[in-house]
């Protein structure tokens, strides 16, 4: 840096710091502008404008990057018995439990499959849902893992004890796994659902 630059710097240093001063003295906010007319380049400086961010009001949360009313979202598309897509786009998988499958690449139509799917669309199509999260975000195919509820009902747990779904955890988002698992007992001990005609 040549000696007349180093010259420039440090005048312009301190005329900062006397407007910086001078502001507090007079007890007015100390903002770019203010500063910028302190030290008389009132209009020469023009700041790119901030995009206005939308306020959320405390009542309201993100799920996916929908803002939600009391925590609730719509369930716009229902995938399989243990998948549906929300509002926004985003797809979600019901934790803890695993419905048989409709239309896997490999497996392909499993028994109680479609019935599965329907019994889910019952639950939860074109209806607000609350989710709660486990431990994990989403799963390895970027879908949201979540308990789903209506009503204070967990759909997950309502699925299993209709023997729609096999109570299936994997860790670490075991939060609800005794409660699946003792559906799951029940639900085969009665011979509910694809335990009757799928065995």
């Amino acid at each position: 840096m040549k000696k007349k630059q180093i010259k420039y710097l440090v005048v312009l240093i301190l005329a900062l710091g006397v407007a910086v001063n001078a502001l507090r003295v007079r007890g007015e906010y100390i903002s770019f502008e203010n500063l910028m007319t302190e030290m008389g380049f009132a209009g020469q400086v023009v700041l790119p404008t901030r995009p206005t961010i939308p306020s959320i009001t405390p009542t309201e949360r993100t799920v996916s990057g929908v803002a939600t009313q009391s925590g609730l979202i719509r369930v716009v598309k229902i995938i399989d018995g243990d998948t549906i897509q929300i509002e926004g786009g985003q797809k979600l998988r019901y934790i803890g439990i695993d419905t048989p499958e409709t239309k896997h690449p490999s497996k392909g139509l499993e028994c109680f499959g479609r019935e599965a799917m329907e019994r889910n669309r019952q639950l939860v199509e074109g209806k607000e849902v609350r989710l709660e999260k486990d431990v994990s975000e989403t799963d390895r195919y970027v879908r949201l893992l979540r308990y789903v509820y209506i009503d204070g009902q967990m759909i997950n747990e309502q699925l299993v004890r209709e023997g729609y779904a096999h109570a299936s955890s994997y860790p670490p988002d075991v939060k609800y796994q005794d409660t699946l698992r003792s559906a799951e007992k029940l639900a085969r001990e009665e011979g509910k659902g694809f335990w009757k005609e799928c065995e």
